[in-house]
């Protein structure tokens, strides 16, 4: 077997250590074996950094282990090739394990050029993709702090979600505000509302006509300080998130030409997929690589699974998210690409195939660097024309019709 890196290392990286195993190939085809064990403290990184580069050793590899790698990879992606394989496609043969034995198995099977690199995108897009994700875990926990809100109030006979559809409101907060100093009377309550819905103070007087103890209120004003706490964290964490997007101004620009993407779901996927996408060889890998394409698994001629793989669930759940603002839309090709495939497959299955189609448009907008152009909501019955021809005959007939049909002469 030919090999391709005359001086490789792998990482066998843990939380606490990290073993690693030179693999240096001589002129004689004789091969070279350095092993060593550092700490992963920044200290001990820096010292295999100099241990490294005391060996010209430029070409890692090491497997991705939840978050510990990325300290291990900060600190030595400069000036070297770093690859990030995927557990599954460096399984050692089943046997004696070690984490010698580990580092060994994938220092061999970078120097043989075995391993496929997993994606990473460059620091300023890390640094961005942090900044999302961490905003989208703080939407969903005021999303839930909002839910215990409504728990508590019915807890206390308070039905005020019946009748106004948002409790967090200006009305709602002023509500909640009164509960919490100590206010019981549903008429001075109601007296609170503002704007369309002071038309139903008869219903919100029955809705705050409740029984509210003192633990209600105590769990409402923790409850609620934390919202107003989340409210402000996020709001600073979109400037900074803004400020981050500065210089992907033209890659937001194009994201957001595809219907549905708004400006924040344009920098969530900016932040998952990148700008450069010859990183993906096609789109196909990126769609794979996202898991939103069916699964390839076939033995004795027969297909055993279409199941989508795992993927990136952040990004899948961006694209379903866009894709349910879409199935809300009129008059483009995705929506009717939509609710064509939703009468047969039904409403989950086609979430992820408007989700493929999605993310395939969305590489070739940023492969050719030009604003989406939508091929419009006829274009199915455009393509399909013989077909809806026939079966709108035979819906006709079906009806007792006789049908005869006389091509529209062109003006």
């Amino acid at each position: 077997m030919q090999v391709v890196h005359e001086r490789c290392c792998g990482l066998d990286v843990h939380k606490k250590t990290v073993v690693a195993c030179i693999l240096i190939t001589l002129a004689n085809g004789e091969v070279q074996r350095h092993i060593r064990t550092f700490s992963t403290m920044t200290a001990g990184l820096l010292a295999l950094s100099d241990w490294l580069e005391s060996l010209a050793v430029t070409v890692i590899a090491m497997e991705s282990t939840g978050i510990y790698w990325r300290p291990v990879f900060n600190l030595l992606e400069e000036g070297r090739s770093v690859i990030l394989v995927n557990a599954q496609h460096m399984k050692a043969i089943p046997g004696r394990k070690t984490d010698i034995k580990d580092s060994e198995w994938l220092a061999d099977l970078l120097r043989h050029g075995l391993l496929k690199a997993s994606f990473i995108p460059p620091a300023p897009i890390r640094e961005l993709r942090d900044l999302t994700r961490y905003r989208k875990n703080l939407v969903q926990e005021r999303a839930r702090e909002v839910n215990r809100v409504q728990k508590v109030l019915e807890t206390a006979n308070i039905k005020l979600s019946s009748v106004a559809t948002d409790v967090l409101g200006k009305s709602g907060r002023d509500m909640l505000s009164a509960l919490i100093e100590g206010a019981t009377d549903a008429e001075t309550l109601a007296e609170l509302a503002r704007g369309k819905l002071r038309k139903q103070l008869p219903q919100l007087q029955q809705a705050l006509d409740g029984r509210v103890q003192a633990h209600h209120r105590l769990l409402l004003k923790h409850i609620l300080a934390h919202i107003i706490f989340l409210e402000e964290i996020l709001e600073q964490l979109q400037q900074e998130i803004e400020q981050h997007l500065c210089p992907f101004e033209e890659t937001m620009s194009l994201l957001m030409s595809i219907p549905g993407i708004a400006a924040l779901a344009a920098a969530a996927i900016l932040a998952e997929i990148g700008d450069d996408m010859t990183r993906f060889p096609s789109a196909k890998h990126l769609a794979s690589w996202a898991g939103v394409c069916p699964g390839n698994k076939q033995s004795g001629g027969k297909r055993l699974s279409g199941k989508t793989t795992q993927g990136n669930a952040t990004l899948r759940a961006i694209l379903a998210e866009v894709v349910w603002v879409i199935s809300h839309m009129k008059d483009n090709y995705l929506s009717a690409q939509y609710h064509r495939l939703a009468r047969r497959l039904g409403k989950k299955k086609v979430v992820v195939a408007v989700s493929h189609s999605l993310l395939v448009i969305i590489y070739h907008v940023l492969s050719t660097k030009q604003p989406y152009s939508d091929l419009g909501a006829d274009y199915f019955e455009q393509r399909d024309s013989t077909r809806l021809t026939q079966r709108s005959v035979r819906q006709l007939e079906a009806l007792g019709y006789t049908v005869t049909l006389v091509p529209k002469e062109v003006a």
